[in-house]
């Protein structure tokens, strides 16, 4: 294929509407637990799965099986055929520009160009005009749907892509669960506040309506019910939902946070070992499950003198599930971090270093994660290895990761109170006062930050980092 050519087929590639011009990236996601999660996501035969099988297609293009992803793709189109056959145009405008890709790819440039022609050719025939992209709701749809499955990052712009396909269509069910969804998961990632939860709830309620046999959106109702502290009003709709779908395990592992939060512990177990039993290699589940026989341990223990031969069975329990999450996907972050306080727990503080460290070694972290890794990890040195130098150290360092968070404001509390405790016993230093000085001015509490910088200072007075936060502070202060 000649140089010019060539340059042309990827100017019209880069025109295509589809996961390869999405911005999907794959040091995003653990790509094995997320073709996992799709495969078992077709094998329920719940949701659609034309958007299932582009996105199963992309995952297997990501882990070099072109082959694969190929297969997917005819099945996108097979699936097509059967379900819209007077509207296979418009829905297969994604699978083909995927298509196009692929084949670029794998260097069969002139299969790529066939579907380029066939995406122009169908786009001008739904538009009237000769062009690569019309603005079709579905596919800014399919385009959230997507970015919801590679991860926190990607939630804003999962947002967006449905408000724009509603803004066509607002009255359409998958959009409105599309948008649902999206808007609970930045809600619950940013811990909002109840005023944006009661948002959350309408917009949760408007899509239940509109997707009366969605029951995991029924779950997600109920969850944001029971924040607001609307308990009963949120079982009903569990209640609803276990009649609709008794045994579907994507509801039911929502049923059952419900009613771990609820207080209902062993009813939630209860719930998971049913899902279990339809899905037995699900990491989520198998993830709830240690969850909770950790919240049976905490009700043990909150209840004064527990027998310790309880304790040990339950924290055992908690060791077991977790090592299994973790022995099926080496990068589900959550899985180390409750192995590894687990462990502590158990006083096996050799494996729970062990874990920890693998827990650092995961390269898809997000910023929340690693502040929560920071605390976590910090405590773990405070409390079991008693190093307050280490422990200073970790907080510190999640203190440091700019985004604000819960997890960060728990790094800032614990490294506030410890570094008082420190001065309360007379054993301070001046890292202490500097880290001191560090989180007033991170707090924009300038002068605080300066009596403490002094502080440091008149225990070193050549301290280059000391003496440069000072000169900044009271330049501040004085402009």
């Amino acid at each position: 294929m000649s140089t010019i050519s060539n340059n042309s087929l990827k100017k019209s590639l880069l025109q295509l509407e589809c996961y390869f011009t999405w911005t999907l990236l794959k040091e995003d996601v653990d790509l094995d637990y997320l073709e996992e999660s799709i495969i078992d996501l077709i094998d329920i035969g719940f949701y659609e799965n034309l958007r299932n099988y582009n996105l199963l297609s992309y995952v297997c293009h990501l882990k070099h099986s072109n082959k694969e992803a190929l297969e997917n793709l005819q099945k996108a189109e097979e699936f097509v055929q059967k379900r819209y056959p007077n509207e296979i145009d418009m829905k297969s405008l994604v699978t083909w520009g995927n298509y196009a890709w692929i084949y670029y790819h794998m260097a069969r440039y002139k299969e790529a160009q066939d579907y380029v022609s066939q995406v122009e050719n169908s786009c001008k025939k739904l538009s009237g005009t000769a062009q690569l992209k019309i603005q079709l709701p579905e596919i800014y749809a399919e385009q959230g749907w997507a970015l919801l499955k590679f991860g926190k990052k990607y939630y804003e712009r999962a947002k967006e892509c449905f408000e724009k396909a509603l803004s066509k269509e607002p009255n359409n069910p998958e959009f409105n669960a599309g948008y649902a969804i999206a808007v609970y998961r930045l809600e619950e990632h940013y811990n909002g506040t109840n005023e944006e939860a009661n948002s959350t709830v309408e917009i949760l309620k408007r899509a239940v309506e509109l997707n009366q046999t969605d029951t995991f959106l029924m779950a997600l109702l109920a969850l944001k019910l029971w924040q607001l502290r609307r308990d009963d009003e949120g079982e009903r709709y569990i209640e609803e939902a276990m009649q609709k779908t008794p045994n579907l395990p994507y509801f039911l592992r929502y049923a059952a946070i419900f009613y771990r939060k609820k207080g209902e512990v062993d009813k939630a177990l209860e719930i998971l070992r049913r899902a279990l039993a339809v899905t037995p290699k699900s990491i989520f589940l198998r993830h709830q499950m240690g969850v909770c026989y950790r919240a049976k341990l905490k009700q043990l223990q909150r209840a004064g003198n527990p027998p310790q031969d309880q304790v040990e069975k339950l924290i055992q329990e908690c060791i077991f599930h977790f090592k299994a999450v973790i022995d099926q996907k080496t990068k589900f972050y959550s899985g180390y971090t409750d192995l590894a306080v687990m462990y502590a727990k158990a006083k096996k503080y050799k494996e729970a270093e062990e874990t920890f460290q693998k827990a650092f070694q995961i390269n898809t972290l997000t910023s929340d994660e690693k502040q929560s890794l920071c605390y976590r990890y910090g405590y773990f040195h405070q409390y079991c290895k008693r190093s307050e130098s280490e422990a200073i150290r970790y907080y510190k360092e999640g203190l440091k990761i700019g985004e604000d968070s819960y997890e960060r404001r728990m790094c800032k509390t614990a490294l506030k109170k410890l570094l008082g405790e420190r001065i309360q016993r007379g054993v301070e230093d001046e890292a202490d006062f500097g880290t001191l000085g560090l989180i007033h001015q991170l707090d924009g509490e300038n002068r605080e930050a300066i009596e403490c910088y002094e502080k440091a200072i008149e225990r070193n007075p050549d301290n280059e980092e000391y003496l440069s936060a000072l000169c900044e502070l009271r330049l501040s202060l004085s402009s």
